[in-house]
């Protein structure tokens, strides 16, 4: 397993990443990205911490050290472990980071029990199970297509899409975009799949691709989205941002310009069943649920550590509407964890015996986690209310002798002196209100997909596994109970036989 040291210089691999109009020569160095690589090497070291390491890793099939939440679980009590493992990580930073390396164990951990659904391609599976769970490779993944022109068919914006545009005996060459690169320019490697149907039309297969590509290899370029992490740098101090200085998954389209894939890093060519049944089939949705409901809870345990101390702070604790509104937030941190724990303890089988988070709760957290935290954001808005915005500019004006004297005595609260209020309200901002904050917020809207599709999958997997026919038929019974005449069985007296039970 890598170490910080070592994951911080395996960056330094000549990436094509563009960022203000200018290509970045370090990501590591650059104020764009530095902190937050130095976020993720926080969590490699952990893998070697001697204390913190316990609850992380394990062994996996082939006696390698890893994660726990790369090794192919086979029981609840592994999917329990590997959960506590995603929480120790996600605490490192306040759940605020949601594509971490271990996220796309989400799909990398399942690999060497699935292998088989990769047809023709069976030994790769395998190989890159067993590469990723002993490095804890740090992968991306992009599953989108660029938004372009979504009125017109796929064939229609064949220019735009990953596509197989050469083939040759060592591999094949594809071109295209994909968003949205979450890390991307902080990984290893872009997985690359699609999620939707794959026909470009006239037969044209080219698009039916699921592969891995190094973000170092020639023709990979990423266009990054601003960096708030640059933002916080240049606008304030740690004191101002205290999160976005440190946490930003800077997103990036990825640009594939002929780029070289060779067979060995090929799961699935021109082969439409496996590419459209990938995301589904191999229980990726359930996993990568697992994995984002948990960050989810540890995100909402540090919500709510900043409510009740931004309460505390403004005398407000006492006031009834302040505690049900507190309540309401504790409720839904308890639900998102009870959904983890609903995942680990009751698992699906799946392929080879692989035990695999459960699926209604699963698509419970996909369909509810979105409402909690803008649910959460909303409380926050009404509870802290205009304390957000009365603050100073920045740092640099408690630093400024003249301002102190008024700053320590209009800014401060119940026991709490100004200094310690402002920083704590800031944080708060910087959590829901700053670009990063609303970033966030729409991180958290889209995170399992589109608000339809989130809810048309869990009517879907509840009549694909026969749940729905259940529901109906608990239906069913309570209906059979009577007819147009009255009860059908002998357990209720009808109107009728009233009479006759008065007379006996």
């Amino acid at each position: 397993m890598l170490t910080g040291k070592e994951y911080l210089e395996s960056l330094r691999d000549g990436r094509e990443v563009y960022l203000n109009g200018e290509k970045v020569d370090d990501v590591t160095l650059h104020p764009a990205f530095r902190n937050a690589a130095r976020s993720y090497a926080r969590m490699y070291d952990s893998l070697h911490d001697p204390e913190k390491s316990k609850k992380i890793v394990t062994e996996n099939e082939y006696g390698d050290k890893t994660h726990k939440f790369f090794k192919t679980p086979t029981c609840s009590k592994d999917l329990i472990e590997a959960r506590d493992a995603i929480a120790e990580w996600s605490k490192l930073n306040f759940g605020y980071m949601g594509r971490t390396p271990d996220y796309k164990a989400s799909f990398m951990g399942h690999l060497n029990s699935y292998a088989d659904f990769y047809k023709g391609f069976e030994d790769n599976a395998r190989s890159w199970y067993r590469k990723a769970s002993r490095d804890v490779s740090f992968i991306n993944h992009t599953v989108i297509n660029p938004q372009v022109d979504r009125s017109k068919p796929l064939h229609e914006n064949k220019d735009v899409f990953v596509r197989a545009v050469d083939e040759k005996d060592n591999g094949i060459v594809v071109s295209g975009a994909k968003m949205v690169g979450t890390a991307a320019p902080l990984t290893h490697y872009n997985f690359v799949a699609n999620y939707g149907p794959k026909d470009l039309g006239d037969g044209d297969q080219s698009h039916a691709l699921v592969f891995f590509v190094p973000m170092n290899a020639s023709g990979v370029k990423m266009i990054s989205r601003q960096s708030y992490e640059l933002q916080a740098a240049t606008n304030g101090s740690p004191f101002d941002y205290p999160l976005s200085s440190r946490f930003d998954e800077n997103d990036a389209v990825i640009v594939l310009d002929n780029v070289f894939i060779p067979w060995e890093d090929v799961l699935a060519y021109k082969n439409v069943d496996v590419s459209n049944k990938f995301f589904t089939e191999t229980k990726f949705v359930n996993r990568f649920s697992f994995h984002g409901a948990t960050r989810l809870a540890v995100k909402l345990d540090f919500m709510a550590g900043l409510l009740l101390k931004a309460t505390e702070a403004a005398g407000t604790q006492q006031f009834r509407g302040v505690q049900v509104n507190i309540g309401e937030v504790l409720a839904l941190r308890n639900m998102v964890w009870g959904l983890t724990t609903a995942m680990a303890s009751e698992p699906d089988v799946g392929m080879n015996g692989v035990a695999v988070p459960n699926g209604y709760y699963a698509n419970a957290y996909r369909v509810l986690a979105p409402n909690t935290w803008v649910r959460v954001k909303n409380i926050f808005e009404q509870v802290v209310a205009g304390g957000l915005i009365q603050l100073p500019s920045s740092s640099k004006d408690l630093l400024n002798s003249d301002l102190r004297p008024y700053i320590d005595k209009f800014y401060r609260g119940t026991n709490t002196s100004s200094e310690q209020r402002i920083k704590l309200l800031k944080m708060i901002w910087d959590a829901i209100g700053s670009e990063f904050g609303g970033r966030h917020e729409l991180y958290e809207i889209n995170y399992a997909g589109n608000t339809e599709n989130i809810r048309l999958e869990a009517l879907k997997h509840a009549e694909g596994s026969g749940a729905a026919d259940r529901y109906r038929a608990f239906a069913g019974s309570a209906l059979s109970d009577y007819d147009l005449y009255g009860w059908t069985n002998d357990t209720w007296i009808n109107s009728s036989e009233i009479d006759n039970l008065v007379k006996q």
